[in-house]
C-alpha cells in the first residue's frame, strides 16, 4: 500500500522541509546531551521554543500551543520528515506528549497558560506520576492520597518509575481523593511542583548502566498543594487518565515503525536461522506500516477506531522487542559488548536508539509497558474489537 497525499498537504511537507533547512540547529551547537526524559539541554530548549514559535512543535494544535491546527495527514508527514532526518520531537517527550495535551484537554484556561505553554516551550520539564508500588499497570489501585484542607490539598504517598522527575519542575499526579469511592472512581490530577516542601525525589539506576538515572522515586510528604492545581473535575481523574495515555496513541504506531525500520537497516544475520529472524522484522515493519496507513486513512475520513490502536501498539511495540531479540543473538557474544555503538549516531534523536544490542533490547521493554502493557492491549483487543467476554 502506497501512501498518496493531495497538494495541499505536500504543500505542508514542503514548508516544514524548508523550516528544517533554515533552522535546524548546526550540529557543532547540538553537543550537550539529555541526561534523563525531562533534562533539556539549552540547544534543545531553544529548538522547542522555535518549533513553538513557528507553529511546528505539534502542528495538530492551535497556534497558540505552537500548532497551526493541521489536519491528521499534515502531522503524518510532519512526523514522516523529521523520521527521515532522526530529529526527536523534545528531549521532555512526556511533558509534550501527555502533560501539556491533557492540560489543554482537561485543564482551564489559566492552567494552560501558566503550566503547558511554559512545557511546550521548553522552559518547564515535567513528569508524570502515575505508577505506584503495588500500582502499575493498575492504575485504579492507587494509594496516594490529597486530603482537601482549605484551599490545599494534602498529599502523601509514593510514585515510582516516574521518568525524569528529578529533572523535572512539575509532576502531573495521580492522586485518591475519595477513598471509599469504587476503584476507578474517587481519582484526581494535581500539578505538583517539584520544590514544594514535602517531595522528595530520589533517581535510580536502570539495568543499562550504573549512571543511566532516569526512573524515580517520589514520596510525597504532607506536601500541600494548591486546589487550583486540580486539573480536570474532582473525583474525576479517570477521565483525565484515559485522555493522557489516549493523546500518546494516535501515531504512536510510527516511532515503532521508525524504530524497526533502523533495526532493519542495523541488523547482520549470519545464520540461516537469522536470515529467517531478519526477514521477519522486515515482514513486521511492512504489516506495521500496512495497518498504520490504513488506520489513518479511515480517520482522515472521520472514521478513527480508538479500539483499533491498540493493534497497532501491540504489533509495534513486540516486533521491536522480537527484532531486537534477534538481532542480539545475531550478533553474539559481541552483541554483549556494553557500551557500544550499534547504529549511526545522530545529535538530534535519542542516545538508546543507537547504543549496544543488550542496551538496545533491553530498552525494548519500555515499549510494551508504558501507555499500557501488552497483556492490557490484548484484553482491548479481546473485548473491544473481538466481542470476546470478561473472563
Amino acid at each position: 500500500m502506497q501512501l498518496t497525499f493531495d497538494e495541499d498537504v505536500e504543500e505542508f511537507r514542503a514548508e516544514f522541509i524548508a523550516f528544517l533547512d533554515e533552522h535546524l540547529p548546526p550540529e557543532a551547537v547540538a553537543t550537550e546531551r539529555p541526561q534523563s526524559s525531562s533534562h533539556v539541554p539549552a540547544w534543545s530548549r531553544a529548538w522547542q521554543s522555535t518549533q513553538f514559535d513557528h507553529g511546528w512543535l505539534v502542528p495538530g494544535y492551535p497556534p497558540e500551543f505552537g500548532g497551526r491546527n493541521a489536519t491528521v495527514l499534515q502531522q503524518y508527514v510532519h512526523r514522516e520528515e523529521l523520521g527521515r532526518r532522526k530529529i526527536y520531537e523534545s528531549c521532555n517527550p512526556q511533558g509534550q506528549g501527555i502533560i501539556a495535551a491533557s492540560l489543554i484537554t482537561f485543564g482551564t484556561r489559566e492552567q494552560q497558560q501558566r503550566w503547558a505553554v511554559p512545557i511546550l516551550r521548553g522552559e518547564m520539564p515535567a513528569a508524570l506520576g502515575m505508577s505506584e508500588p503495588g500500582a502499575g499497570s493498575d492504575l485504579a489501585g492507587l494509594r496516594t492520597r490529597a486530603v482537601r484542607d482549605g484551599d490545599h490539598f494534602v498529599v502523601n504517598g509514593q510514585k515510582v518509575w516516574t521518568s525524569g522527575a528529578h529533572d523535572s519542575d512539575v509532576i502531573l499526579t495521580f492522586v485518591r481523593t475519595d477513598p471509599d469511592a469504587p476503584k476507578h472512581k474517587g481519582i484526581s490530577v494535581l500539578l505538583i511542583p517539584t520544590d514544594t516542601p514535602g517531595v522528595r525525589r530520589r533517581p535510580f539506576a536502570s539495568a543499562c548502566a550504573g549512571d543511566d538515572l532516569d526512573f524515580n522515586e517520589v514520596f510525597f510528604e504532607d506536601a500541600r498543594i494548591p486546589a487550583e492545581n486540580l486539573v480536570g473535575e474532582l473525583n474525576r481523574g479517570w477521565t483525565v487518565a484515559t485522555g493522557s495515555l489516549g493523546h500518546e496513541r494516535t501515531l504512536l504506531w510510527m516511532s515503532f515503525a521508525q524504530r524497526l525500520r533502523i533495526l532493519v537497516q542495523d541488523f547482520r544475520p549470519r545464520t540461516e536461522l537469522d536470515i529467517d529472524r531478519f526477514a521477519g522484522a522486515v515482514m513486521d515493519l511492512q504489516a506495521l506500516e500496512l495497518l498504520g496507513s490504513t488506520a489513518l486513512a479511515r480517520e482522515s475520513r472521520g472514521e478513527a477506531d480508538v479500539a483499533a490502536l491498540s493493534v497497532l501498539k501491540l504489533l509495534g511495540s513486540e516486533s521491536v522487542q522480537r527484532g531486537l531479540e534477534a538481532a542480539l543473538d545475531a550478533a553474539g557474544a559481541g552483541g554483549l559488548e556494553h557500551p557500544a555503538v550499534t547504529s549511526r549516531h545522530s545529535l538530534f534523536n535519542l542516545e538508546d536508539h543507537a547504543p549496544s544490542w543488550f542496551e538496545r533490547y533491553l530498552r525494548s521493554f519500555s515499549g510494551t509497558i508504558a501507555g499500557g502493557t501488552s497483556e492490557i492491549q490484548r484484553n482491548i483487543i479481546a473485548q473491544r474489537i473481538l466481542g470476546l467476554p470478561r473472563g
